[in-house]
């Protein structure tokens, strides 16, 4: 019986108390899982992409990073804040003195600025955010030039600062950025660039849905993880999707750690389509190629076609002629 759909790896399925879950009513025995996840560590050495495993109750457990590629054709929509930001309003006028060093806290909040981004954009979202960022900073610019008084007599006046190239550049990297979770109306959608890889920590324990939840609650993603799903995709071209009852992690130990074999992609529900293993034999083919497969197959289908009725054209002769051979139009067996 094999594992699963996309795997050509076959192993005995063990009862429920003896072996690690794959799918829904599949179990693998401990001591092959084990034997993958020392392959699987091997080719990961020294890397953070490294497994872990522990026992629980006679239970099999492996946790650690799983890497997913990005596979969306359609925008994914970003939470315009995060939940967890504290908000604090900007200081007021009247909280500048004589004393304040602008200068040394100008640096502190740059030094709290967001993490640098985790996926990239296509290039011409990029371009357009980058003309719109630039022209922001400009407008930015001219409203910090002007003079900001104090309600005070004796009020210290408030100049900004024109920012370095270096300075706006690491600006529009943190407003690209989606792990940062300080996004506003311009960085809240956009189409992760097709392949990029990115990972989450998950167990064996967790089903396909839980690691789809996991996966967008990171970059703080709105869209329903109804609506994606999680491939299998050999560079062979063969695509299996994965059921919500099938443990990732499990099967992307059991597939192996080269990528360059097979890789998870993050898909969209309606828009993933799976792909067999005997027609990704064709996929890559040439279309000229392809025609005369097509070509090939119309002739070898006309043949067996004709075969066919000559053979029944065959029978039907010998009935007939059985029945006229039979006085009363009977025959006899």
């Amino acid at each position: 019986m094999g594992l699963h759909p996309c795997s050509r790896i076959t192993v005995k399925m063990e009862e429920q108390n003896e072996g690690v879950q794959v799918g829904e009513n599949k179990y693998i025995s401990k001591s092959s899982v084990l034997a993958h996840l020392k392959t699987y560590n091997l080719y990961y050495e020294g890397q953070n992409l490294q497994l872990r495993h522990r026992e629980e109750e006679g239970e099999l457990i492996v946790e650690g990073l799983l890497n997913i590629s990005w596979g969306l054709r359609r925008p994914i929509r970003l939470q315009m804040q995060d939940d967890n930001e504290r908000i604090r309003p900007p200081p007021s006028s009247t909280s500048w003195h004589s004393g304040c060093n602008l200068g040394n806290q100008s640096a502190e909040a740059q030094k709290q600025a967001p993490p640098s981004i985790d996926v990239t954009l296509s290039e011409s979202e990029s371009e357009n955010s980058m003309v719109n960022e630039m022209e922001n900073d400009e407008h930015e610019e001219d409203t910090c030039s002007q003079l900001l008084r104090t309600k005070s007599d004796a009020g210290v006046l408030r100049r900004g600062n024109k920012r370095s190239p270096s300075d706006q550049r690491r600006i529009r990297r943190h407003r690209f950025s989606i792990n940062g979770h300080f996004y506003n109306h311009k960085t809240a959608v956009f189409t992760p660039a097709y392949g990029s890889v990115t990972n989450v920590r998950i167990n064996s324990c967790m089903t396909t849905p839980q690691v789809l939840r996991v996966l967008l609650n990171k970059f703080k993603i709105e869209t329903s993880p109804d609506d994606f799903a999680l491939y299998i995709v050999h560079t062979t071209g063969e695509r299996v999707k994965l059921k919500p009852t099938d443990h990732p992690l499990v099967l992307r130990i059991l597939q192996g750690p080269c990528e360059q074999v097979c890789r998870i992609f993050l898909m969209e529900q309606d828009l993933g389509e799976e792909v067999t293993y005997d027609v990704a034999q064709y996929i890559k083919f040439e279309m000229p190629v392809l025609q005369s497969f097509i070509t090939k197959l119309k002739e070898e289908e006309d043949r067996e076609v004709q075969k066919l009725k000559h053979r029944y054209k065959n029978l039907r002769f010998i009935i007939e002629k059985q029945l006229q051979c039979s006085p009363d139009g009977s025959t006899s067996m």
